[in-house]
């Protein structure tokens, strides 16, 4: 317990600066005074010795800052954009030494002098071994990692009632939950056995897809502390020649990428979420060779079926159904006042129609941004989702900087039959307003048939200020009126099984030829 005060202390003092700073943002001498403004260079500066200063305390909080660059509800555009350069590479000795983890582990089923070093990151060490004859890959998670970053979660959570003192009201709702939401995403990461099971899981997915590759795991070999698999190697996806000698253009690369990531989330339901080009690579044989799963998470049909609601509300620009969706994913809460988040999001369509090019992350940051003014989160699943699709938009501009990311977005739904094609969007919004006018078109012969008596026996009179001097009118306008209107009523009973419209258009021919006969 002695060790968790001082690390709070420790950590509150890092970041005492920074809070005084924040306040000083709102009022000048902290309790008093107007708001003093801040442009973005300061703004980037500030978030750089955050960045920094969350380094310098280690994982948990480089972790935890990498998990705030995808909280637009909590962190604003600049420090989530900061935030997100967070790199885990790592010493091998820091934090003690893997192999001793390996010695506990494998001491007996492994030669340990056929150990090198590969590559580490703040929560684990990669070697590659020997291991049947074959060369295979080790992942070892630190020595007494976990009990330092459950740690250092208590220390986050216990600073988070301090934060929503000074927490904007609008941003309370985020940061209550965010502490579960940190402890979620960070804790399964260092359980290896869920990455395992997410490893096996996803390549059986794909084994039927020669395009992409996911390492073999060693079930034998693995337990909560060590993931040993497949050695495979390729070329980071980004670099100049990870396309040389092999038949795959970049735009082709790109467009399978996105493909391969929307079928992990809206197809098959469990996603790697961490696309980073150094988790991506082009093996000799041109195929998409992905890494690293301990960032992934699963969804359900159900929010799979959400998810695709949302781009469809989107694309036929349904206000309506988009609060839907944003409701029914837990992004705002059920008691939103719906009107006003109506009216935000009328303006977000009108603001991205107003772009010539329209991006993932432009869509996000629009909702995000104007949404702030409401109680919204991203739950853990929303998020690690959100980050997959900024990021591996972000591969996919790299290597083709023309290439239309939403676009293709679409040609996979479609092909999924995930949504309608646009004449099946045109179709079913005729079909919708058809229904929705059924009632009034079922009424329509007896209205006609009425007018058209009174119209015969001069009942009918319609009162206009005049229009000049002489205060004449067309009394044959209205033949011309109830003519346009049989044409449009005939041309929805076409739709209907029986030859309806035949005699609308009868008789809409017939007081078109009165208005004729009677302007002349």
């Amino acid at each position: 317990m002695i060790g968790y005060y001082r690390r709070y202390l420790q950590v509150l003092v890092r970041f005492l600066p920074f809070v005084l700073a924040f306040l000083r943002d709102k009022r000048r001498f902290v309790l008093v005074g107007h708001p003093r403004g801040v442009d973005d260079e300061t703004h980037r500066q500030r978030a750089e010795r955050i960045r920094n200063t969350m380094l310098d305390l280690g994982p948990a909080f480089v972790k935890v800052g990498q998990v705030l660059s995808t909280r637009p509800d909590i962190v604003p555009p600049t420090y989530a954009d900061v935030l997100g350069t967070l790199q885990d590479e790592v010493p091998e000795g820091a934090s003690g030494d893997p192999r001793s983890v390996l010695d506990d582990e494998l001491g007996d089923e492994l030669d340990l002098s056929t150990i090198e070093p590969v590559a580490g990151g703040s929560l684990a060490f990669v070697y590659a071994a020997i291991h049947g004859g074959e060369r295979i890959a080790l992942k070892v998670r630190r020595p007494d990692m976990k009990s330092q970053i459950e740690r250092d979660l208590r220390v986050v959570r216990g600073l988070l009632p301090l934060i929503r003192l000074f927490a904007d009201e609008r941003q309370r709702y985020s940061v209550r939950n965010a502490a579960d939401d940190f402890e979620s995403i960070i804790l399964d990461e260092l359980d290896f056995e869920r990455e395992r099971e997410i490893m096996v899981e996803i390549g059986e997915n794909f084994a039927d897809d020669d395009r992409v590759v996911v390492p073999d795991v060693y079930a034998d070999l693995s337990s909560e502390r060590v993931l040993a698999m497949e050695h495979l190697t390729g070329r980071r996806v980004t670099d100049d020649d990870a396309l040389a000698d092999v038949d795959v253009d970049p735009h082709e690369l790109a467009t399978r990428i996105t493909s391969v990531y929307l079928k992990m989330g809206l197809v098959d339901g469990t996603f790697h979420a961490d696309p980073h080009p150094g988790n991506l690579a082009v093996t000799d044989e041109g195929r998409l060779l992905i890494y690293d799963f301990g960032m992934s998470d699963r969804l359900s049909t159900a929010t799979q079926g959400d998810i695709v609601g949302l781009y469809r509300a989107l694309v036929q620009r349904d206000v309506e159904a988009l609060v839907d969706a944003l409701i029914a994913l837990d992004v705002l809460e059920r008691d939103v006042n719906r009107a006003e988040v109506r009216r935000v999001l009328e303006l977000v369509i009108e603001t991205l129609e107003g772009h010539s090019t329209v991006t993932w992350r432009r869509i996000i940051t629009e909702l995000t941004s104007n949404l702030r003014d409401f109680p919204f989160r991203l739950p853990p699943n929303v998020m690690l989702l959100v980050r997959a699709g900024t990021v591996g938009e972000g591969v996919c501009r790299q290597l083709d900087p023309e290439f239309d990311f939403l676009a293709a977005v679409r040609s996979f739904l479609v092909e999924e039959n995930l949504i309608e094609s646009e004449l099946q969007a045109i179709l079913s919004e005729i079909r919708t307003d058809v229904r929705r006018s059924l009632p009034a078109l079922s009424r329509l012969p007896a209205r006609v048939d009425r007018t058209a008596q009174r119209l015969e026996r001069g009942e009918l009179v319609v009162r206009t200020d005049p229009v000049d001097d002489r205060g004449t009118g067309d009394r044959d306008l209205g033949y011309a009126v109830l003519a346009s209107a049989l044409l449009v009523a005939a041309s929805i009973l076409a739709f209907h099984d029986r030859p309806y419209e035949i005699p609308a258009l009868a008789i809409a021919s017939a007081f078109f030829l009165r208005y004729l006969v009677g302007s002349r």
